[in-house]
């Protein structure tokens, strides 16, 4: 079964500098339909103005990826990380006990667009923890390159949940299959282009519960970029 949630129908904010997109609950947008799915709680489409960007803020008992995939985001946090994320890159963050970290645009002239995403952790107060990788084009095309798992496997960072995320750029007319396992549960997430998903249409910022399926079958109807979450 697939249950599809359209771009459009998504939580909305504006607020000059930062203009966001919550396909769930969050902040101020609340939605006791889609208070989640699984372990995967938030996926934030953001973009923030040049030189603008989150001041210093806490977090805790929340595995946050970050996800860039125009300009840059900068990063500062209370274990003394600093670091610039660029498309392709990967950042995790462990909140655990608790951290406070920091997200800017270090541009003067580009806006920066970006997913963020929450997991919730299959253990509450875990010591925090810092990590960022490269995952370059050529690793995501034509297949689902794994970004993030409970391992670590595939040069992947660790998260702190069963759940696996992949990434994937597809070319239009390019195809892949997911083999879903049982009890396992999937949600793909368009993060721009257009794809075909087991015969139904999903465009940039569309995405979709999938539940009770064997398979997907994912192919680009326009070039596109997607995310898919395996989940326990």
């Amino acid at each position: 079964m697939l249950l599809i949630r359209k771009a459009g129908e998504r939580g909305h904010a504006d607020h000059g500098w930062l203009n966001s997109w919550h396909t769930f609950s969050f902040a101020d947008y609340y939605d006791p339909d889609y208070m989640g799915f699984g372990s995967l709680r938030v996926i934030n489409d953001d973009r923030v103005q040049p030189g603008m960007g989150f001041g210093a803020h806490p977090h805790r008992d929340m595995e946050i990826i970050s996800y860039v995939l125009e300009g840059a985001l900068e990063h500062k946090d209370s274990m003394g990380n600093g670091s610039v994320i660029r498309p392709g890159e990967v950042q995790r963050l462990s909140a655990g006990t608790g951290i406070t970290h920091s997200e800017f645009n270090p541009s003067t002239s580009e806006p920066v667009h970006f997913l963020q995403i929450w997991i919730l952790p299959g253990q509450m107060g875990l010591s925090p923890e810092y990590e960022q990788k490269l995952f370059p084009d050529e690793e995501k095309r034509g297949t689902l390159r794994l970004i993030a798992s409970s391992d670590g496997r595939d040069a992947s960072v660790t998260i702190h949940q069963d759940a696996s995320v992949y990434a994937a750029l597809l070319e239009s007319g390019e195809g892949i299959v997911h083999a879903i396992l049982p009890d396992r549960h999937i949600w793909v997430q368009v993060a721009r282009g257009k794809i075909g998903l087991n015969g139904y249409t999903l465009e940039q910022g569309d995405g979709a519960a999938v539940t009770e399926e064997d398979r997907l079958e994912i192919a680009g109807l326009e070039n596109a970029e997607i995310l898919l979450f395996d989940l326990a």
